[in-house]
């Protein structure tokens, strides 16, 4: 009998998983496309160089992209991402929550709730007292997730990137003081 794989654990991912960053990221494409500002199609096609110089960015001091991992795996010994979640903070504006996802085998784990918790505490650490975020006008999951959480829609959109007939929809937290 094999042993079941430990996890998940909530890490902050390194340029070191620039392989771990890119399988999540087309797995996150192809389960919920509507969700991302590109399409499985153009990320599968970006070469290993440009996986890592991707990964380079988002694990640059100024934002953070957290990993739920299991593993090590008792096949191959790697590790497993089974879900992600990044935050950067644009110039004059406050932390941004990005890039959500959760695999289909984890959710309503508590991996999501984890993540979320983890990237408020890197905005409240760095001294910011409120996060914002987008949300797809059609994705009621994530808009229900997110209100269960404190998050509020502050009645601002922008067009979503891949259809500018659709709408993304912002919403913010107040976080709280430790």
């Amino acid at each position: 009998m094999t042993p079941p794989e430990r996890g998940p654990r909530i890490r902050r991912a390194a340029l070191a998983d620039w392989e771990l960053l890119r399988d999540v990221r087309l797995e996150m494409l192809a389960d919920t496309p509507l969700a991302y500002l590109e399409t499985y199609g153009d990320a599968a096609r970006r070469s290993d160089r440009e996986w890592y110089t991707r990964a380079r960015r988002h694990t640059a001091p100024g934002s953070v992209v957290l990993v739920a991992v299991v593993g090590p795996s008792t096949t191959d010994g790697r590790e497993r991402t089974v879900g992600t979640m990044s935050v950067f903070v644009p110039a004059g504006s406050a932390p941004t929550v990005a890039s959500v996802y959760v695999s289909p085998a984890h959710r309503g784990t508590g991996v999501a709730d984890e993540l979320l918790a983890a990237c408020e505490d890197w905005s409240r650490d760095r001294g910011h007292g409120s996060v914002r975020l987008e949300v797809h006008e059609d994705n009621a999951r994530a808009q229900a997730f997110y209100l269960r959480h404190g998050y509020r829609f502050t009645g601002d959109w922008t067009p979503y990137a891949l259809d500018r007939s659709q709408r993304d929809l912002e919403m913010v937290k107040t976080l709280d003081p430790r």
